[in-house]
């Protein structure tokens, strides 16, 4: 791992002490913040790449259910099974990454991926076999948002590369459901959409990066505000070789194959 990439002065991530720290906090809390995670410089090539990529960016808005199933007619349209959200961003994807990218740099280096092996407890993690889905960098400009959620894959590993002046907050409420025994706590989802349950925030600056479980645990984020598009990297891995994202799912999230 280069020193000119990552702060490993703050972040030892050969430390096997460090790494089950890191590790027993993302499973207590559902979340871990590493924050000024990256170099300086690296921040800043990051930016500058994603500044001048973003006209290269396929723009999605989308209605969905926390769930993000199909509707499902055994309940109403109000029901939080079914009841929509929205979601805007643009996106773009692997192969506009550069091959010298610090984002490509730190998603192929064999320490860090030894390091989130560690912490998220598998024992490898791959690439995707389609060339778009591995890295992905997102844009929120004003007004654009998450909405709330539960992700299918296990875990979410995210670099925030520019904050906004506003809003993009990530909101969450850890473990409201428990998707392996088919509980999908409807109430508790009812409450969060209606507002009437507390949620918890990460407060996440430029640099943090972001370990995530967010398979039960309901999370969206906040409209952006202000000139400042929010810029988020996705460092997707999967946990067996040779799985690609499927063709609908490419067509539906980039536009493309």
């Amino acid at each position: 791992m280069s020193e000119s990439l990552v702060r490993t002065d703050l972040h030892p991530l050969s430390s096997h002490a460090w790494r089950q720290q890191c590790r027993t906090q993302l499973h207590q809390q559902g979340a871990l913040v590493l924050r000024n995670f990256l170099q300086p410089a690296a921040l800043a090539a990051i930016v500058a790449e994603g500044d001048a990529q973003r006209h290269r960016a396929y723009h999605t808005q989308s209605k969905h259910n926390v769930y993000l199933m199909k509707t499902d007619p055994a309940f109403s349209d109000t029901h939080p099974r079914n009841r929509e959200v929205s979601s805007t961003k643009g996106c773009i994807t692997d192969d506009v990454i550069a091959p010298d990218s610090p984002l490509r740099q730190l998603y192929d280096d064999a320490l860090f991926q030894s390091f989130l092996c560690e912490v998220l407890d598998e024992e490898a993690l791959y690439p995707y076999a389609d060339p778009l889905s591995s890295i992905n960098l997102h844009y929120a400009s004003h007004g654009k948002e998450l909405g709330w959620h539960f992700d299918n894959s296990s875990f979410a590993i995210t670099l925030l590369v520019q904050k906004p002046t506003g809003g993009g907050r990530f909101q969450y409420v850890k473990d409201l459901r428990d998707a392996d025994a088919s509980e999908m706590n409807y109430p508790g989802v009812a409450d969060v959409l209606d507002e009437q349950q507390p949620v918890e925030e990460l407060a996440i600056e430029a640099g943090d990066l972001v370990l995530f479980r967010g398979r039960n645990s309901l999370h969206r984020v906040t409209p952006t505000e202000g000139d400042v598009t929010r810029m988020l990297a996705v460092l997707a891995y999967n946990t067996a070789p040779g799985i690609a994202l499927s063709e609908t799912a490419r067509m539906t999230f980039y536009g493309r194959l």
